[in-house]
């Protein structure tokens, strides 16, 4: 098989060079021999190439093991693969690709190496995930054919290439590698010189902000990454995620992040440090922030802080009938979620057809269900039959629980709050779905702070699992537990924390999308690429972008500023281009403009 040109470009990619053969480096060599390249693998010795081989003949092999290659296929791959000792043998490749060990030094030398080696119009590249591209290139008598090839692991499997330019980066180099990388079937996304370049910057800023909340004992482990998981629909927690990538391994990408640009959202959180110093790096050691069957294990195994099972939560208050205050969609999908666990739900709307509004909601969504197959007319029947709605306050004066879903408007929370107080019978619960405003507050209007508690649904509360239990300086640990087992019997999965701007889910993720926003305005990259990136290198199932237009600029300004005033931490504070889009009426998909425009859509 013959080296495919590469299209549209003048430039012909024949032979590619892999200078160190690690996990990185030989799954790089793969994807360049899979796509009929000739590739030259370099190792320091003998020793480094036999282990090269082995990588690479135990992935030819599970991937002819699970059929996405032929025994035919394999062979021929690992036919166009030579391995040497000597970086001389890369005289005549046309790209040559370092992955190395992170070490600026050890990278320096190879670069000086190479550039008196290749011909004047071959282009090298280094696979750092955050040294400086730049310094690397001054190595070089050519800094302009310098470029970063950021391949994320494993690289035959993830699509995902950053491609970091620097300011003498020639154009054409830029080009040359684009085209290349996507006649390998990559989605290769093109970003400054910056520690971190976009996935990690992104990624890096989240997780330290987890292991700091896991670190003030805001929340425990489960329920930190029980959160993101299915509040967010991440595939892994962030906890979890520091054991998998290694917590070593995250604390120096850190640091180098932090020495580079002394954003304090960066700066390694204390307990990263003292993990790495007691030899807790994870999976690889077998224990971090999770203990594991034995090291380089993904089983997960009881630990001390394991909660116990005898320990789940009780219903110490009895539950019967439950009150639902609103009729939007939040408040419309409560009740739904309610009246399917069995439970009798009266719902208080401002008027008859607001109340018509959500049996309307609830009998359209149920038809849905049916049409697919997933309900019947007599499970819609009985659910209807047990919700109830009526138009006064004083109705709910029976109800166990009262859950209010209104405007996120603290002085109507806080009147509304007085009005359950003198309405609903002693021993009731009064519970929240505020996302942002704090608990507290509507607590102390009334003569039962112990009974009042957040219960934070997601949109669309009949289809997210999570439900944040908030719990205020004043709330019962009874009354705690009982709204804990509650979601539990109504499906869904209750994580704890206290009466804090944000709780978990909003604390950790915007700050994230804040810095999406503030990397987009420096012109480091493109809102297309962010959203490639954070998609394809971390797997998340919408980029920054996207979800920013789906939740709403001005929800996300909101939130931002109240996570700024209550943290008073600099990188709180909202991005300048959030604001001037909320100003400018660009709110996101509700509008047809925010990041993107929809109105040709």
């Amino acid at each position: 098989m013959t080296a495919p040109e590469t299209p549209d470009t003048a430039r012909t990619f024949t032979t590619i060079g892999v200078v160190g053969l690690g996990t990185m480096g030989a799954g790089i060599a793969e994807v360049f021999a899979r796509h009929g390249y000739a590739v030259v693998g370099v190792e320091k010795d003998d020793e480094g190439v036999a282990r090269g081989r082995r990588h690479l003949e135990a992935s030819t092999g599970r991937a002819v093991a699970r059929e996405k290659l032929t025994q035919d296929e394999a062979d021929a791959l690992l036919g166009r693969i030579s391995f040497t000792t000597t970086l001389k043998d890369l005289a005549d490749a046309d790209l040559v690709v370092e992955a190395v060990v992170e070490s600026m030094d050890v990278k320096v030398s190879i670069f000086r190496d190479l550039d008196a080696i290749v011909s004047p119009d071959a282009i090298l590249a280094t696979n750092t995930s955050s040294l400086s591209v730049t310094e690397l290139s001054t190595a070089t008598s050519a800094p302009g054919r310098v470029v970063g090839i950021h391949f994320f692991n494993p690289a035959p499997v993830q699509r995902l290439v950053e491609v970091v330019r620097t300011v003498v980066t020639e154009p054409a180099v830029l080009d040359d590698v684009q085209a290349l990388l996507g006649s390998l079937g990559k989605s290769p996304v093109v970003c400054g010189d910056k520690a971190g370049f976009i996935a990690n910057t992104l990624l890096f800023g989240y997780l330290n902000h987890a292991a700091s909340m896991f670190e003030q004992r805001y929340a425990s482990r489960e329920d930190i990454d029980a959160a993101m998981r299915f509040g967010c629909g991440y595939p892994m927690g962030p906890l979890a995620l520091l054991d998998l990538i290694g917590l070593d391994t995250a604390y120096e990408i850190l640091e180098t992040m932090y020495r580079q640009g002394r954003d304090r959202l960066h700066a390694p959180t204390p307990i990263l440090k003292q993990m790495v110093t007691a030899g807790l790096l994870g999976r690889k050691t077998g224990r971090g922030f999770y203990t594991y069957e034995q090291p380089d294990s993904p089983v997960v195994v009881d630990d001390a802080a394991t909660p116990s099972a005898d320990a789940a939560p009780a219903l110490r208050h009895e539950i019967a009938q439950v009150g639902v205050v609103g009729t939007g969609t939040m408040a419309s999908g409560i009740v739904e979620v309610f009246a399917k666990a069995g439970y009798d739900v009266l719902f208080v709307g401002r008027s008859q057809e607001k109340v018509a509004g959500v049996v309307a909601a609830i009998t359209k969504n149920f038809d849905k269900q049916i049409q697919r197959g997933r309900a019947t007319e007599e499970q819609k029947t009985e659910v209807l039959a047990r919700v109830s709605g009526t138009t006064s306050l004083d109705d709910l004066s029976t109800v166990d629980i009262v859950v209010e879903a209104i405007a996120e408007d603290l002085a109507i929370k806080t009147t509304l709050f007085e009005n359950l107080d003198e309405i609903c019978k002693p021993g009731a619960i009064l519970a929240t779905t505020t996302s942002s405003l704090p608990i507290i507050a509507m607590a102390k209007v009334t003569s039962r702070p112990q009974d009042v508690i957040g219960m934070h649904f997601f949109n669309p509360a009949t289809v997210m699992k999570l439900v944040e239990v908030v719990s205020t300086v004043s709330t019962d640990d009874a009354v705690t537990e009982t709204v804990r087992a509650l979601c539990a019997k109504v499906g869904k999965v209750a994580v704890s924390c206290t009466d804090r701007a944000g709780f978990i889910v909003n604390a950790l993720l915007f700050p994230y999308l804040n810095d999406a926003v503030k990397m987009l305005e420096a012109h480091y990259a493109t809102a297309d690429d962010i959203d490639t990136a954070m998609k394809q290198g971390c797997a998340l199932p919408m980029g920054p972008f996207e979800l920013l237009d789906v939740v709403g600029n001005d929800v996300s300004l909101a939130i931002q500023r109240e996570l700024y005033l209550e943290f008073r931490e600099p990188g709180f504070a909202p991005a300048p281009l959030l604001e001037h889009l909320v100003t400018a009426g660009y709110l996101g998909r509700k509008t047809k403009r925010g990041f993107r425009d929809y109105s040709a859509r």
